[in-house]
């Protein structure tokens, strides 16, 4: 299980490598989730505000939040799209304040304009939704010389929830992130994260699958990032309808994915995560 990321250029916490700069790290990382929005199923609208953004920053950074990844649109199952000028609007003014922080910060984004404008004020990496499947978010991505989370989707979000399918869902998505990454480093790209996209064109058993054969995907060489927080798995399983009670879900799927090889999780809740994982590696080492 690799637990560093490769990039081009100086960020936060790395070290200087002959091939560029390295970032590491010990036990499972915390990406951290700040949407700026005002329908994400979870948090949407609490962080509106740029101070409350900045607040809630600085709080997960300060409870061990390894990334925080800044999103402007809304990618849960039937979300509508925002135009690029409104996502930069929402996301520019915190990248432009967190850049003088010690945060790592990441650009939750699918349009290649966004995350362009993004990273030149100050985002280190991208996470896309749709696995740099469009040639200009590889462009962005190679002239930037940023690392990407390469994620997989069936489908796009207002209909990836309808009728998901799959001859074998593993393979399926092993495939797809197989094959993104060599696209990705063939264009330059100094280094990816695969994310097999837990609930993104996914039924339950789906997703469960994925987490079973999640030591599979740790295989190709790469980090390997987990979201499975707060989602509506978790409902379906534990019967637990607002999303904002689902942390202790979200912990026991999360900790399942670690023990298959997961190196990153993306959650919501960032102290209660790595309390769980302090105990989880006091145990398993």
């Amino acid at each position: 299980m690799r637990r560093c990321l490769h990039f081009a250029k100086a960020v936060p916490r790395s070290q200087k490598t002959a091939k560029g700069f390295e970032l590491s790290w010990q036990g499972t990382g915390l990406m951290g989730i700040l949407n700026l929005t005002p329908d994400s199923f979870s948090d949407g609208g609490q962080f509106h505000a740029l101070g409350d953004a900045l607040n809630q920053a600085k709080r997960m950074l300060a409870e061990g939040a390894l990334i925080i990844d800044v999103g402007g649109e809304s990618s849960r199952p039937g979300a509508e799209p925002v135009t690029a000028a409104e996502e930069l609007d929402r996301v520019l003014p915190l990248i432009s304040n967190l850049v003088y922080s010690d945060a790592l910060i990441s650009i939750d984004t699918a349009k290649p304009e966004v995350a362009e404008a993004a990273l030149k004020a100050g985002a280190h990496l991208l996470n896309d939704i749709t696995g740099l499947c469009q040639p200009e978010m590889l462009r962005v991505c190679a002239e930037q010389a940023v690392p990407a989370v390469i994620m997989h989707m069936q489908g796009e979000p207002r209909s990836m929830q309808l009728a998901p399918q799959y001859e074998n869902v593993i393979s399926e998505v092993f495939d797809f992130l197989e094959r993104q990454a060599l696209a990705a480093k063939t264009a330059g790209l100094p280094d990816v994260v695969l994310d097999p996209g837990f609930g993104f064109g996914k039924t339950l058993e789906h997703n469960l699958e994925l987490i079973r054969g999640l030591a599979k995907f740790s295989d190709l060489g790469y980090p390997v990032l987990v979201g499975a927080s707060r989602k509506a798995s978790i409902h379906k399983l534990a019967n637990i309808p607002s999303p904002t009670e689902r942390d202790p879900g979200s912990i026991a799927l999360h900790l399942a994915a670690v023990r298959e090889g997961a190196s990153l999780l993306r959650v919501h809740n960032v102290g209660a995560h790595r309390q769980a994982l302090k105990v989880w590696e006091a145990i398993y080492g």
